[in-house]
């Protein structure tokens, strides 16, 4: 065993035990957490308008602070991106997160010099949790890639400007640079297609041992692999490699195509960073969900799912939230966000310690007649029902048909997934997993509201061929796989 592995060992039992103190003292530590937020915020302007020299507990902030999402808060955002200081923390932000919006177009998160280290750190103590768990370290004796946006930064305005994960590529420790692949100008290339040849050129015969990456953007980086080495399988081209880290998308409906492209079973690590702020990673091989990171300076809330779109929803402190029930996650952070919602449903797995899944997004669902179904149903189903019918399933969408040429209303699903002799068979097997996910679904199937959901089976790429069309091929970029309306369906079907 090389001295680094053995260090990295030492290292991840000191990380483990020093996030087992705070774990082990949620609701303390969030409560030290929430006053130091408070503390910090009273100078700002938006301290000011809603009288932090007031609050005194949690009840005084819900009542001098309303939950609210980026266009609510925008005016606020608009004046930090024109250069003013102490608007929603002390001081300017070092950078501004660009992200995509829906009603407001593009959105500019501020990440300050508080709260970008958590970004660091808290991936950094995933891969370490995975080494004291499992004494596994081979992987840091050779090369790491991870597949992100560019690096380079906006400096046209008042404060620097980039995608989260190229910003972070700014911070990624020395210790990890000489390891870490694609090289500095292969990140840089804006187009995906072609960063994606060029990674493969970069490090097809290099030792590669952990891969990191949104899972449908691994896939290609890895059917490029296949196709430029001649190899079968990933395995072939990097045979010591062990370790996946993936986040942004659940990986169960992906696993078994990459499995099946690796080669191999390999360990895989989820975590939960957002432009907002790093919220969880999987800190076990064993659990199930991924652990809260309660002393990352962001005190959390949560509003359950049903009451999302009330005037006057429930706003719930860690203290009170219940297992297996769906909540709108909301934050407050040392980057100068207040009760804001990132639009994520997350679902509880475990109290002690806190552990979740992130189970839906509250603007991405399928509710044309009631049902309300989310992203994880989906997920949960088309696994099981691609399972039973061992096909491959590569993507997929869901949106409703409301007024169908003839017959009832029902669901259809865009899928790329290899050819099946009888689809109508996976269909059937696909609306029994619905049923049992969703009882409203069901109880529409059987009141003969709806009849058993359709499928359009997509050839392979026409996902890839959609999001090109949209500008968001590659990177931190995410496929919405259930809308409530037909815009994405209509663009799948036309192309």
């Amino acid at each position: 065993m090389s001295l680094k592995s053995r260090l990295s060992k030492l290292v991840a039992f000191w990380v483990k035990r020093q996030t087992q103190k705070w774990a082990n003292s949620p609701h303390e530590t969030q409560e030290k957490v929430f006053k130091e937020l408070v503390s910090q915020g009273r100078g700002t302007a938006f301290g000011k308008d809603h009288n932090f020299h007031e609050i005194k507990s949690y009840e005084d902030y819900k009542k001098q602070v309303p939950f609210r999402d980026y266009e609510k808060l925008k005016p606020y955002f608009d004046r930090i991106v024109k250069g003013e200081s102490s608007v929603l923390w002390p001081g300017k932000p070092i950078y501004l997160s660009k992200t995509s919006g829906t009603t407001s177009g593009a959105k500019y998160i501020p990440l300050t010099k508080e709260s970008i280290p958590h970004h660091i750190n808290a991936a950094r103590n995933a891969i370490l949790h995975y080494i004291a768990e499992t004494g596994k370290a081979k992987f840091v004796d050779g090369k790491m890639i991870f597949l992100q946006g560019s690096p380079e930064l906006d400096h046209s305005g008042a404060i620097p400007t980039g995608r989260l994960s190229g910003i972070v590529a700014h911070h990624v420790p020395g210790y990890l640079q000489k390891n870490r692949m694609p090289s500095f100008s292969t990140n840089c290339i804006e187009d995906w297609e072609e960063k994606v040849t060029a990674i493969c050129k970069e490090t097809v015969k290099e030792d590669m041992r952990l891969i990191s990456g949104i899972p449908p953007w691994v896939q290609m980086y890895f059917e490029k692999l296949i196709e430029e080495s001649g190899k079968g399988t990933v395995a072939d081209i990097f045979p010591n490699f062990s370790l996946f880290i993936y986040g942004g998308v659940n990986y169960a409906p992906y696993r078994g195509v990459m499995e099946k492209l690796i080669g191999k079973k390999v360990d895989a690590i989820e975590l939960y960073p957002a432009s907002e702020g790093f919220i969880a990673y999987q800190d076990s091989q064993s659990a199930d969900g991924m652990l809260l990171l309660l002393n990352s300076g962001m005190f959390y809330e949560f509003i359950p799912a049903d009451e999302v779109h009330d005037e006057n929803p429930s706003r719930l402190k860690l203290s009170e939230v219940e297992l297996d029930k769906n909540y709108a996650i909301v934050l407050s952070t040392n980057a100068g966000l207040w009760a804001y919602s990132i639009g994520d449903l997350v679902r509880f797995t475990s109290l002690q310690p806190y552990r979740i899944v992130v189970s839906g997004r509250i603007k991405h669902y399928t509710s044309a007649f009631g049902e309300h179904v989310i992203a994880e149903e989906v997920e949960r189903a088309i696994k099981n029902a691609s399972e039973q019918s061992k096909v491959s399933v590569y993507e997929f969408h869901l949106a409703p048909e409301v007024e169908p040429k003839e017959g009832l209303p029902y669901h259809e699903w865009f899928i790329e997934m290899d050819e099946i002799e009888d689809l109508g068979h996976f269909a059937k097997a696909l609306d029994q997993e619905m049923q049992k996910q969703n009882p409203y679904y069901k109880d529409l199937i059987n009141g003969k509201v709806l009849q058993p959901l359709k499928i359009k089976r997509l050839p392979k790429g026409s996902f890839q061929l959609y999001m090109k069309s949209q500008g968001k091929l590659g990177g931190q970029n995410k496929l919405p796989r259930l809308a409530n309306d037909r815009k994405i369906a209509a663009q799948l079907s036309k192309n």
